[in-house]
């Protein structure tokens, strides 16, 4: 007996949101259909005969599941929670914007209200990770069903050995942030620690190779922006500078009882980069 294709609503085409959908095209049998608020990005998925929606209303109309991959909370709320037309009855709804925990916990809110199962899966990694199918992914709701259900097409685009589930949207938006803060920081620390060395005689060069030795703390991060910091070319954007500030500026929201003087001044050090014009160059411009 056959059996309908579940139709998928993608709201979002953005940098990362083009990547996650590709998986949807080229991995999963789906009825799919797709909306950007500009028709730039739209315009290679309607050639490749995907369905390009002129609105989310008509995006997400009989959808069995609507992902959101947006710019954060200001974009989800105008997309989905103040729109005109509903997300219809018993659609699973995942998001996977980076919207904060508090954020997320008024979609679940709203969710409930509105017969939706809500589902908040971000993602851990860059643009790389991403085309090789190789994110982390965090499943969050109080939904179980929902949540396997989500887990079956999230898991396209993730290293199977970094899928975490949690009982709470909640969990899942706090865990996002906790993994972007060492983004911030730790590309800090290398700002810091190279400055240390360039003070006690070495060069730039020297200072970033020790960096990138493995097993020492900051290795990871030091060998992804090694050759951008040395370049000075922010332009080949894995995770903006717009993106990883407005996470930060969440951060801070979720924490302000907690001190977080390593983040107070990795924001700082982002919102100068923006206000250099880095904002859509990669978060390495921090650098300077």
């Amino acid at each position: 007996m056959m059996t309908e294709m579940t139709k998928i609503a993608f709201l979002g085409l953005g940098r990362m949101g083009r990547e996650l959908v590709n998986h949807l095209v080229e991995r999963a049998d789906v009825d799919l259909v797709v909306w950007n608020r500009s028709a730039g990005p739209t315009e290679s998925y309607r050639h490749r005969g995907i369905q390009v929606a002129d609105s989310p209303a008509q995006a997400w109309a009989d959808a069995d599941i609507v992902m959101t991959c947006l710019f954060g909370p200001d974009a989800v709320r105008e997309v989905i929670l103040e729109a005109n037309t509903s997300l219809p009855e018993s659609t699973t709804w995942v998001d996977i914007s980076t919207v904060g925990p508090i954020f997320a916990e008024e979609c679940a809110q709203w969710s409930r209200a509105h017969h939706v199962a809500y589902v908040h899966s971000p993602v851990l990694g860059s643009l790389g990770p991403a085309r090789a199918g190789g994110l982390g992914v965090l499943i969050g709701g109080d939904d179980a069903d929902a949540r396997t259900k989500t887990r079956q097409f999230v898991s396209l685009w993730a290293d199977a050995d970094r899928i975490v589930e949690y009982d709470c949207a909640v969990k899942a938006a706090s865990g996002k942030l906790i993994i972007n803060y060492g983004l911030a920081v730790g590309m800090q620390a290398i700002i810091e620690a190279t400055r240390i060395g360039q003070s006690g005689g070495m060069t730039q060069a020297e200072a970033i190779d020790l960096l990138k030795m493995p097993k020492t703390p900051l290795s990871v991060i030091a060998a992804m922006k090694a050759d951008l910091i040395a370049t000075r070319d922010y332009s080949d954007t894995q995770f903006s500078t717009n993106l990883l500030a407005k996470d930060s500026d969440l951060m801070l929201t979720v924490a302000q009882d907690q001190p977080l003087p390593a983040l107070v001044t990795a924001f700082a050090a982002l919102e100068h980069a923006r206000r250099a014009g880095h904002g859509e160059d990669d978060f390495a411009s921090m650098a300077g």
